[in-house]
């Protein structure tokens, strides 16, 4: 395999989050502060229409809080302390707002914007994203993703001057996304699949479009090793400085 000729760059995953409690802006400032080239979050509605960051479709995993995120209104959500594993270095963190992280963020590191709204792709969610990218004049320091095509389209037009990014579910799921459907159903900037279905014929596929492949999600050195190795642009992953340190120090295997 022939080692690619750039590095790699880094999407911090929900911020650093080996590091600090996931999507929130600990996370964020510390993804700054590790060197991280991009953080990847995740972007809600709430009840009453506020873009907030969060992964889960509840609070129940992240939080001391429980329901669902689109069943609870902004303020009910700000009484929730998302520290989650982290409760000793970061005793008290809140779900942010887009807003917020525009404002940490801005100037100092891209940002990725997963449209998490899967299960209703036709609410206001990209409206209110592509609203907020205006507002902050940060259209060239974001990229926008999403696994469905529906909000994804939506935001594109809307906002076609932003990148957007096309996810790819794990193996039989995401199939058609990785097949040439793909291109048809959504014209991505850059293609987001998962690290196991990332091949060299994928990655060959890719180089004819100039398209490049950010692969999720990875935490270990041997899985970076290998994306390394394959040639893929950028890498998702909990942990920059692991992936820093695999990037710095990776020799090509030339066997």
């Amino acid at each position: 395999m022939a080692m690619q000729k750039r590095r790699p760059i880094i999407f911090a995953h929900r911020g650093a989050s080996a590091y600090a409690p996931e999507n929130t802006l600990a996370a964020f400032e510390l993804a700054i502060q590790q060197g991280s080239d991009l953080v990847e979050l995740d972007a809600k509605l709430t009840k009453d229409g506020r873009v907030v960051i969060i992964h889960d479709l509840t609070v129940d995993r992240t939080t001391d809080g429980s329901g669902r995120v689109a069943d609870l209104t902004f303020d009910e959500l700000r009484k929730f302390n998302a520290s989650f594993q982290f409760k000793d270095q970061f005793p008290d963190q809140k779900i942010p707002t887009l807003e917020e992280v525009l404002e940490l963020c801005k100037g100092k590191i891209r940002i990725n914007i997963e449209l998490t709204n899967y299960f209703s792709p036709f609410d206001q969610l990209a409206v209110e994203v592509s609203r907020i990218i205006n507002h902050y004049h940060v259209q060239e320091e974001v990229i926008v993703s999403a696994f469905h095509p529906i909000p994804l389209n939506k935001f594109h037009a809307l906002s076609p001057e932003v990148q957007i990014a096309f996810l790819a579910r794990k193996g039989w799921q995401g199939y058609l996304s990785r097949s040439w459907l793909g291109r048809i159903l959504v014209p991505f900037d850059a293609f987001h699949p998962e690290k196991s279905d990332v091949t060299p014929e994928l990655i060959a596929k890719a180089r004819k479009t100039g398209c490049p492949v950010h692969a999720f999600t990875v935490k270990e050195a041997q899985e970076i090793k290998k994306l390394i190795s394959l040639g893929v642009d950028g890498l998702f992953t909990p942990d920059p400085l692991l992936a820093q340190w695999e990037i710095e120090t990776f020799q090509p295997d030339n066997s």
